[in-house]
Formats: C-alpha cells, structure tokens, sequence
C-alpha cells in the first residue's frame, strides 16, 4: 500500500491516471474540473461528449491529452446536504470506481482530488478521512502509488493532523 497526500496542482502530476472531481455532465465546469478541462485542451470535452455524462459516484476514463497523465478519470462527487442524504456511501463509490478503472486499464499510479470538498461543500476532514480510509482498502490487494493532491495549506495542515504519517513535501 502506498499512499501519500501531497500540496500541489492536480494537472501538473505525473501518475498514470488522473482524477477529475467533475460534474454529471463531464463537459467541464468549475474549481478541480475547469483547471483539467483547462489543462487538457479541448479534445477532452470533445471526447467528454461522447460519454454521455456520468452518474454521481460512478466514474469514467478519458485520455489524458495534454495533461502529463495518460488517462483522466472523471468522478461526480456527491453534493454535501448535511451528511444523511448517502453522501458518504456516494463520495467512497467514487474513489473505488475511480480506482477499478485505474486498475482496469493498468495504471501502477493515480493522483486524486479531495473529492467534493470544495465547491460541492462535503466538509473537509470528513472528506479527507473518506479519501485515505476508502483507497486504503481498494489497496490491500494492490502495489498502486496513489497520491491525494490538496491545493492550499489549510488543507494540508489539517491532512497533517490527521494522517501526518501519509504526508509529503514536493
């Protein structure tokens, strides 16, 4: 098992794969989404359209384009409405689906979003012991490098207090 939290920018990681904390409708939108569609140029969209969207807790997989990631993977986190609307059950879906894609497609790495804690409001260290708690099982049969990527510092403060073992500086 081998998990690290790192403070950086998603699009600029160098895993197999990529997840994007997209909409339903995957054609790009804002925070985490709109930096990747940004970064990957504008074949991702077009192929995005091909998909016809994505239900939340599922994922789907697209190249990566100019990302320096050789696929994305794109996962609709649940929206936060307090926390007894199956938030919970919905945010891990999307981490293991996110993660038998990988593996599916023969990723030996992935970086991951802190899933619907930004815009969507899922509260973050919640979020946060969702993200190690749920990957850390779809590990246990598995040698994949994962990496959580927060942001800002806040973020990865609170990371620290709770999995500082799992912390790294880049």
């Amino acid at each position: 098992m081998a998990i690290k939290i790192i403070k950086g920018d998603i699009t600029r990681q160098k895993a197999d794969a990529v997840v994007n904390a997209a909409n339903q409708t995957l054609l790009g939108g804002g925070g985490v989404d709109g930096c990747i569609h940004r970064a990957a140029g504008p074949e991702l969209v077009a192929e995005c359209m091909t998909l016809h969207g994505c239900s939340t807790g599922d994922a789907k997989i697209t190249k990566g384009y100019k990302m320096p990631c050789k696929y994305i993977i794109h996962t609709p986190g649940p929206i936060w409405h307090g926390g007894n609307s199956g938030e919970k059950e919905l945010l891990e879906s999307c981490y293991r689906r996110s993660m038998e894609l990988a593996r599916e497609y023969g990723c030996g790495s992935i970086a991951f979003p802190l899933i619907s804690s930004g815009i969507y409001g899922y509260p973050k260290e919640q979020a946060i012991r969702v993200a190690v708690e749920t990957i850390s099982e779809t590990l246990e049969s598995s040698d994949m490098e994962v990496f959580i990527v927060v942001y800002d510092e806040p973020t990865m403060s609170l990371c620290r207090e709770l999995y500082g073992e799992l912390t790294d500086v880049f």
